[in-house]
């Protein structure tokens, strides 16, 4: 199977060297890197290719590196059902940069770059209804960034007393919980190795 990702990423390169595209295969997957501008089209080879068709995109996320310059990794993955392959497409981008829709390409990567908007605030310019997906419309920041606080900022809830809807700082209780040691979905009735050196004499 590495033999033929190799021959199919250096098929790629050599058919989109004008794209600057290059390619590496790890832990048995194809890996094509690119920039924001070249995007689409290189979506577009890899689905009107013959020797591609890369037909169903099947995911479209982010990864944050705060450290970097270019904080995001923006991330395609992309399904050939005729040839029984996936390709990940990867590319870097900032806060600032948009990334351009490929919702030209493929319609489906419509709801996968609204959740990467919303959860990493990586914009994409050109997408027809680029709004919030999974947090609610008031909401502030950008939950999946590394940067984002650990509690959020507030939480939406029915306030039976009030009878409407209310926001309120969120607070992540944790009631105390104590351990049965002797229930087999907690742990053994044996001495696990180490813990002899807990018991006191």
């Amino acid at each position: 199977m590495s033999e033929a990702l190799q021959q199919l990423g250096e098929y790629i390169t050599g058919k989109t060297s004008a794209l600057g595209a290059s390619w590496s295969v790890d832990k048995g997957e194809l890996t094509l890197w690119t920039t924001p501008q070249h995007v689409v089209h290189l979506v577009e080879f890899l689905r009107d290719d013959d020797a591609c068709q890369f037909h169903q995109c099947v995911d479209v996320t982010a990864v944050d590196y705060p450290d970097r310059p270019m904080r995001f990794e923006v991330v395609y993955h992309l399904l050939s059902h005729r040839k029984n392959q996936r390709i990940r497409i990867k590319l870097e981008t900032d806060e600032a940069t948009p990334v351009p829709t490929i919702t030209g390409v493929h319609p489906a990567a419509g709801w996968y770059e609204r959740e990467t908007w919303d959860m990493y605030g990586v914009f994409f310019a050109g997408h027809p209804d680029l709004r919030r997906i999974l947090t609610d419309y008031g909401f502030d920041g950008h939950p999946q960034r590394k940067d984002f606080p650990l509690t959020g900022y507030v939480e939406l809830r029915y306030d039976e007393a009030q009878k409407r809807v209310v926001y309120s700082p969120v607070k992540l209780p944790q009631a105390f919980r104590t351990f049965d040691f002797l229930s087999p979905w907690e742990g053994p009735d044996y001495t696990l190795p180490g813990d002899e050196k807990a018991k006191t004499a």
